[in-house]
């Protein structure tokens, strides 16, 4: 098990360091979504959400 764990620390390290970063960034998306910031700019004409029934949030 040693063994292993010492032939494959460097993907066991990036994807660790790529999970942690796909965290922050979801959890960025939520704060600004409860703060009311808008990710689409607010320009309903270039939104894809708005285009889609609404579906933009604000």
């Amino acid at each position: 098990m040693l063994l292993w764990l010492e032939q494959n620390l460097g993907t066991i390290v990036v994807a660790l360091l790529l999970a942690a970063l796909v965290v922050l960034i979801i959890r960025k998306l939520r704060r600004d979504r409860r703060a009311g910031k808008l990710s689409c700019g607010g320009s309903c004409g270039s939104c894809a959400g708005c285009a889609m029934k609404g579906r933009c949030g604000h």
